[in-house]
């Protein structure tokens, strides 16, 4: 029996949220990105603020996600921890509650990114194929690749219809008519150019399989982790593929307004 035809799109954000649904071989998977467990901490040591936890919060909004959508699967892209070098103290009781928490509902696939070191450590030891954890060049389930961005997407990822990546936390600064301003999170979306990626991984173009995938850069997950305002002059994409892959990308609010060219707001 044929699998069934797919009406809409492969990627669709949850309106309001930083989060999205996506068709993923047979699956429907409740996508974020950027969770950054145990941020207070860090910003404590790093920056020297003290703020309450929100680690209740945060898995809270993840709990009514997944009440909402009714997914087979959580895909993580990637810092779901937010310390660079492991899990410790508040940290690490926040993922295992998290874990614990999220994988008696649904398997988590952790697309690994670059503050995620230790984490499959401590997790995936204890709930097994329920915690998967990708290499940080990240991973293609279905028709959609997986990559948190602070690496080159490996061929498969970029060979896909839809790439999705995350490691930016767009935002916008939005002003109004008397010169007063505020930062909002935001969604970009365009499509892809094969050539960074060719070059990348010393290819011909004509060699891969290029389906012109969209691009699809996910807001943080976690509103306290700052970001990429990329209506700003001189701020700077931390992907090494952006802006260079890029066609052109438009900008998005969590509500799904369109904002236009994210270059040109």
């Amino acid at each position: 029996m044929a699998p069934p035809r797919r009406t809409g799109p492969l990627v669709e954000p949850v309106s309001g949220e930083p989060a999205a649904v996506a068709d993923v071989g047979g699956e429907r998977a409740l996508v974020v990105a950027d969770y950054h467990a145990g941020i207070e901490a860090g910003l404590r040591y790093e920056r020297g603020v003290e703020l309450d936890s929100d680690a209740d919060v945060r898995r809270a909004r993840i709990e009514s996600l997944l009440d909402r959508t009714d997914p087979d699967r959580l895909v993580i892209l990637g810092d779901l921890g937010h310390r660079i070098g492991g899990p410790k103290g508040d940290e690490e009781g926040e993922l295992a509650a998290f874990a614990a928490a999220v994988t008696d509902r649904v398997p988590v696939t952790l697309v690994r990114g670059n503050h995620d070191g230790g984490v499959e450590e401590r997790l995936a030891p204890e709930y097994g194929d329920r915690f998967a954890v990708t290499d940080g060049a990240g991973v293609r389930l279905g028709d959609v690749g997986f990559v948190h961005g602070h690496r080159w997407p490996k061929r498969e990822v970029i060979e896909a219809d839809v790439v999705c990546s995350a490691h930016e936390h767009p935002a916008v600064r939005l002003e109004d008519s008397v010169g007063g301003g505020r930062k909002e999170r935001a969604w970009l979306r365009g499509p892809l150019r094969p050539e960074p990626f060719a070059a990348h991984l010393e290819l011909d173009v004509s060699e891969l399989d290029w389906r012109s995938p969209e691009l699809v850069v996910f807001p943080a997950f976690n509103n306290r982790s700052g970001g990429t305002w990329v209506n700003v002059e001189g701020q700077g994409f931390l992907s090494p593929f952006l802006p260079d892959a890029l066609l052109s990308a438009d900008a998005y609010l969590l509500d799904g307004t369109r904002l236009g060219a994210y270059d040109s707001l």
